[in-house]
């Protein structure tokens, strides 16, 4: 597990993003809420100033963060019932902001924002033209224009899609990871997510995950619960979950937690957090854990 770092500026943003889809499973079209006006105007500005390099003393919005903001906004305005469609507010936002933010945003996120250049009430050219550098950006652009009109995927897509960027990598200074824009690969993923994937893009998805990381240990142990916290933790109550696992541990009863050491936009007390506090190790590896889950005796050190 690995800290999420995030600068004061993409926390507000990813702080208005989690308002706006905030239901877990992901974003039900008919329950997701819209922001007001006055955090979508709040939202906007800063998108502006980040791309612009008016943010001061702050790091700018990601390249990952843009991509799924304006993939979710797109999604919502193509396909989701009228109520959870964009609010008055926000309309009034992308109005105000979307002629400046045209001529700043970089070519990827203008498509993602507006792939057929008639979202925005401005005709563009940028979204129905663009094709990306390469073949892997093509195969993923085509694969958006159906996720963010709110289709699906065939199996062969998505996997297709994700045999080009696995293994990630870390992102250089122009947003691109793995030979496709930062941008476009958050964009499916959101839009993968909100579109509700369906059983075949999630087997593929599953499948590729595998065949990156090899084949799966098996631990072998009678029973295996698993944990999975919200990963941006708790600030208001008890988080209890680890010390279920460690009560049921001396029962030998064996259980899998995972998570994140910090994440916005909660930022709240976490498992890895506590587990580091304890001196545990966190950064075990599929094979260790194996081992370790097929310990009968509970060991407060290597939990």
């Amino acid at each position: 597990m690995s800290k999420f770092n995030c600068c004061p500026a993409a926390d507000r943003l990813l702080l208005l993003f989690f308002h706006l889809h905030r239901q877990t499973p992901p974003p039900h079209p008919t329950q997701t809420k819209p922001l007001g006006e006055d955090q979508a105007f709040k939202v906007l500005d800063t998108i502006l100033r980040s791309v612009t390099g008016e943010l001061k003393d702050e790091e700018p919005v990601s390249r990952a963060q843009l991509g799924a903001f304006f993939a979710a906004m797109t999604i919502r305005a193509n396909c989701f019932p009228e109520a959870t469609q964009w609010s008055e507010g926000e309309s009034r936002a992308m109005n105000k902001y979307w002629p400046l933010l045209v001529r700043a945003l970089p070519p990827d996120v203008v498509f993602i924002a507006d792939p057929e250049g008639s979202l925005m009430g401005i005709g563009s050219s940028i979204g129905p033209q663009f094709v990306g550098n390469g073949t892997s950006e093509m195969r993923l652009i085509g694969a958006l224009r159906e996720v963010l009109a709110g289709g699906h995927l065939g199996f062969e897509e998505v996997q297709g899609c994700l045999r080009d960027v696995l293994p990630l990598k870390s992102m250089t200074e122009d947003g691109m990871a793995t030979g496709v824009s930062e941008s476009l690969l958050s964009a499916l993923l959101i839009g993968q997510r909100m579109n509700r994937e369906t059983d075949r893009e999630l087997k593929a998805y599953c499948l590729a995950f595998d065949d990156e990381l090899g084949e799966t240990p098996i631990a072998d142990v009678k029973s295996l619960t698993h944990y999975g916290e919200p990963y941006d933790g708790n600030t208001r109550f008890f988080r209890s979950t680890l010390f279920v696992a460690a009560v049921r541990s001396c029962y030998a009863e064996s259980s899998v937690l995972h998570g994140a050491e910090w994440m916005p936009p909660k930022g709240g007390v976490t498992e890895e957090q506590m587990l580091k506090f304890m001196r545990a190790d966190t950064g075990l590896t599929p094979l260790q854990a194996k081992a370790l889950l097929e310990v009968s005796v509970f060991f407060p050190d290597t939990f």
